[in-house]
């Protein structure tokens, strides 16, 4: 008998989890709002908030993770190290394994220091080994609320030049940007705003979740991070925000006026990320009938990317096979909120059962 898995990717800002039921199928996916930057303590509020939507008493548990990096750790080791153990205290597992990369899975009692460096930021790769299980050649673009990961696999390999966020950083696989999170003056500098070039200010007034709010493109299931001034959620307020950042007066009447710049934003970090994707592109590794695959809440842009450059588009949901009936951790958010929102999890879950199949792990 099948065992049931619980793939976790504990991130600086959220946690996500999958549920494989028995027979190895997707049953349901979980996204929980959780700023680790504020101490362990909100990683033990989420996911105990999850694990009670799951009503899974039995399970085994595999993890990997990014919360290593915020700023409440003094290091990336001993983020490693504290989320792992929080991650013992609280989970009722059968068995816990931590995923470490190109090491593969760790029963949690066999975990050491010599380990730390592989487990860290690593469900980027969880997500890639997975893709290049299924497909023999793409480009993996994954647009989170403030990262994206960009992976070329070939021959049904994942062709990383680096595997440390810093390798990651100079290689242009990582690119610090993101739908939500990111503050609007990380991504643009001047924009063509009312018929001219300006400057923009450099001030922490509104992040990209305003601008999606605003060309209404960012769904409801996945907008879980404050806005830069504590407000409401709301076109008009998100419009306000942007308003901010050109130091033109706001006034509702003007709305077409701040669409129009909601869009120009938009398609700045769209270079951005064009120039991340041709980086990737001109290593020569990719043939001309590859797709690009979407993954993360911002995957709505790898589909504009792909037709901008002329290749074909997959979304990490079609590589998935799901229970007859999955659910989401809301179900008011079941519509929206899918296992390509929550890829590493969902990927590092698969990647474990198939090595149980393969008796690859004990």
């Amino acid at each position: 008998m099948q065992q049931t898995i619980i793939g976790w990717d504990i991130g600086g800002a959220h946690v996500k989890a999958a549920l494989l039921n028995s027979d190895g199928l997707l049953q349901q996916v979980c996204l929980q709002p959780c700023p680790l930057w504020q101490g362990i303590e909100q990683l033990h509020l989420a996911v105990t908030q999850v694990t009670v939507a799951l009503k899974v008493t039995q399970a085994t548990h595999v993890i990997t993770m990014t919360g290593e990096l915020v700023d409440c750790f003094a290091s990336r080791e001993a983020g490693v190290q504290q989320i792992i153990a929080a991650m013992v205290q609280l989970l009722p597992a059968q068995a816990l394994f931590i995923f470490a990369g190109k090491q593969g899975f760790l029963p949690v009692e066999q975990v050491t220091v010599t380990h730390v460096e592989a487990i860290a930021s690593a469900n980027w790769l969880a997500t890639a080994y997975f893709v290049a299980q299924q497909l023999q050649y793409g480009l993996l673009i994954d647009i989170g609320s403030t990262t994206t990961d960009i992976l070329l696999l070939n021959n049904k390999t994942v062709q990383a030049q680096g595997f440390t966020d810093y390798q990651r950083l100079v290689s242009g696989e990582l690119i610090y940007t993101g739908i939500i999170r990111t503050a609007v003056m990380a991504v643009a500098r001047q924009a063509m705003f009312n018929g001219q070039q300006q400057g923009l200010m450099a001030e922490y007034f509104a992040t990209m979740a305003d601008v999606y709010r605003v060309t209404r493109e960012l769904q409801e299931a996945h907008d879980h991070s404050a806005t830069a001034d504590g407000a409401e959620k709301t076109l008009v307020a998100s419009a306000r925000r942007l308003s901010r950042m050109t130091g033109h007066d706001f006034r509702v009447e003007d709305m077409a006026l701040w669409q129009q710049f909601a869009l120009t934003l938009r398609e700045q970090q769209l270079q951005l990320l064009t120039a991340g994707v041709t980086r990737q592109l001109s290593r020569g590794l990719l043939p001309p009938q590859s797709c690009f695959i979407g993954a993360g809440v911002g995957r709505f842009l790898v589909r504009t990317l792909a037709q901008q450059l002329g290749y074909a588009y997959r979304d990490f949901d079609e590589l998935i096979t799901t229970a007859p009936y999955p659910r989401s951790f809301n179900e008011r958010e079941s519509k929206s909120l899918t296992a390509a929102d929550c890829a590493p999890a969902v990927a590092v879950a698969l990647l474990f059962a198939s090595a149980l199949r393969w008796r690859l792990v004990f």
